[in-house]
């Protein structure tokens, strides 16, 4: 008899420990779908070249390759800078980025860079660049 109650002990108790054990086991998370993304870049080119001389444009790469320019204004006119026409480069910019945005993508990030030309140690001017980068779910 006394044999009986501990083997049922014995089972009751390996019983619970077992239960405890797979109780607390993490549980299997769900499938998890790898998410896709598809990218643009849109790339503001500004000239600060003295005299309105310098090409401004907005370029932007269509999904079959082709490059869509926008012309922006220069940052320079003949009397010197014309903030007027950083106010329409701004405008023509965020507009693009609000269309974008409306048709589903993310602005991810966006890097610039600026290079100065000069020649003989005298600046003659240069280029502000400011790539945009957008992303949506493929």
């Amino acid at each position: 008899m006394k044999q009986h109650i501990s083997t049922v002990a014995i089972a009751a108790a390996s019983a619970l420990c077992t239960m405890g054990i797979f109780s607390f086991r993490p549980s299997t998370p769900d499938v998890v779908t790898p998410v896709g993304y598809v990218y643009k870049q849109i790339t503001a080119v500004e000239s600060v070249v003295p005299g309105g001389l310098g090409r401004s444009r907005l370029l932007t790469t269509d999904d079959e390759g082709q490059v869509m320019e926008k012309e922006l204004k220069n940052f320079y006119s003949m009397v010197g800078i014309n903030f007027g026409n950083i106010a329409n480069n701004d405008r023509v910019i965020v507009d693009r980025l609000n269309e974008y945005t409306a048709d589903g993508w993310e602005l991810v990030q966006v890097a610039t860079a600026t290079n100065q030309q000069s020649s003989n140690g005298s600046s003659s001017g240069g280029l502000f660049i400011t790539r945009y980068i957008l992303r949506k779910l493929k």
